[in-house]
């Protein structure tokens, strides 16, 4: 990684491994973003729940 990326926030160095990984294994975008719905409703529901 550049010396830029390595300074980078951690959720821009897990960003670009993930579309440096997609890309590598050729996963069509349309399946991308189909998967990329599913982690974000996985990752979401593993937030603290507020207490408003």
């Amino acid at each position: 990684m550049s010396n830029e990326l390595d300074s980078a926030p951690n959720y821009i160095k897990i960003a670009v491994d993930l579309i440096m990984l997609l890309e590598q294994n050729d996963v069509p975008a349309e399946d991308v973003l189909a998967a990329l719905e599913i982690v974000k409703s996985d990752f979401e529901k593993k937030l603290p729940q507020s207490t408003d």
